[in-house]
Protein backbone atom coordinates (compact mmCIF):
# COMPACT_ATOMS: atom_id res chain seq x y z
CA UNK A 1 0.00 0.00 0.00
CA UNK A 2 2.60 2.59 -1.05
CA UNK A 3 -0.13 5.45 -0.87
CA UNK A 4 -1.11 4.93 2.42
CA UNK A 5 -0.91 8.55 4.32
CA UNK A 6 1.80 7.74 7.04
CA UNK A 7 4.25 6.28 4.73
CA UNK A 8 4.59 8.67 2.00
CA UNK A 9 6.83 11.41 3.95
CA UNK A 10 4.31 14.38 3.39
CA UNK A 11 1.87 13.63 5.96
CA UNK A 12 1.77 15.30 9.33
CA UNK A 13 1.73 12.12 11.16
CA UNK A 14 3.78 9.57 10.20
CA UNK A 15 6.09 7.11 11.79
CA UNK A 16 8.97 7.86 12.88
CA UNK A 17 12.56 5.84 11.79
CA UNK A 18 13.79 3.58 14.25
CA UNK A 19 17.24 6.21 14.62
CA UNK A 20 14.91 8.42 15.49
CA UNK A 21 12.87 6.71 18.18
CA UNK A 22 16.05 5.65 19.71
CA UNK A 23 17.53 9.59 19.65
CA UNK A 24 14.99 11.20 21.31
CA UNK A 25 15.00 8.65 24.08
CA UNK A 26 18.81 8.93 25.01
CA UNK A 27 18.36 12.83 24.80
CA UNK A 28 15.31 12.58 27.30
CA UNK A 29 17.70 10.28 29.38
CA UNK A 30 15.65 7.46 29.58
CA UNK A 31 15.85 3.72 29.55
CA UNK A 32 13.75 1.87 27.35
CA UNK A 33 11.40 0.74 30.47
CA UNK A 34 10.99 4.06 31.29
CA UNK A 35 10.31 5.16 27.92
CA UNK A 36 8.01 2.10 27.75
CA UNK A 37 6.07 2.94 30.77
CA UNK A 38 5.19 6.61 29.61
CA UNK A 39 3.47 5.57 26.45
CA UNK A 40 1.49 2.30 28.81
CA UNK A 41 4.03 -0.43 26.58
CA UNK A 42 6.39 -3.18 27.69
CA UNK A 43 10.34 -2.48 27.47
CA UNK A 44 10.05 -5.68 24.91
CA UNK A 45 7.56 -3.34 22.81
CA UNK A 46 9.95 -0.55 22.95
CA UNK A 47 12.62 -2.37 21.86
CA UNK A 48 11.12 -3.46 18.63
CA UNK A 49 10.42 0.05 17.93
CA UNK A 50 14.11 0.87 18.39
CA UNK A 51 15.07 -2.61 16.12
CA UNK A 52 16.27 -1.33 12.58
CA UNK A 53 13.89 -2.43 9.87
CA UNK A 54 15.29 -5.71 8.14
CA UNK A 55 16.75 -7.37 11.63
CA UNK A 56 15.06 -10.60 12.44
CA UNK A 57 15.05 -13.19 15.23
CA UNK A 58 16.71 -16.85 15.18
CA UNK A 59 12.98 -17.82 13.95
CA UNK A 60 13.59 -16.17 10.76
CA UNK A 61 10.82 -13.46 12.58
CA UNK A 62 11.04 -9.63 11.89
CA UNK A 63 12.38 -8.09 15.07
CA UNK A 64 11.34 -4.16 13.97
CA UNK A 65 7.69 -2.89 14.82
CA UNK A 66 6.89 0.44 13.73
CA UNK A 67 5.58 2.95 16.17
CA UNK A 68 2.74 4.09 15.56
CA UNK A 69 2.11 8.43 15.17
CA UNK A 70 -0.10 8.30 18.06
CA UNK A 71 2.44 6.89 20.40
CA UNK A 72 5.35 9.16 19.14
CA UNK A 73 3.11 11.93 19.48
CA UNK A 74 1.95 10.35 23.32
CA UNK A 75 6.08 10.11 23.75
CA UNK A 76 6.90 13.65 22.63
CA UNK A 77 4.53 14.98 24.86
CA UNK A 78 5.37 13.54 27.81
CA UNK A 79 8.91 13.98 27.26
CA UNK A 80 7.99 17.74 26.73
CA UNK A 81 5.31 17.68 30.41
CA UNK A 82 9.01 16.15 31.82
CA UNK A 83 10.85 18.80 31.01
CA UNK A 84 8.57 21.76 31.83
Amino acid sequence: MPNHPNRSGKAKARNPKPAEIKAARIKAGLSQAAAGELIYINQQAWNLYETEVGSTTAGGISAHRRMHPAFWDLFQRKVKEMEG
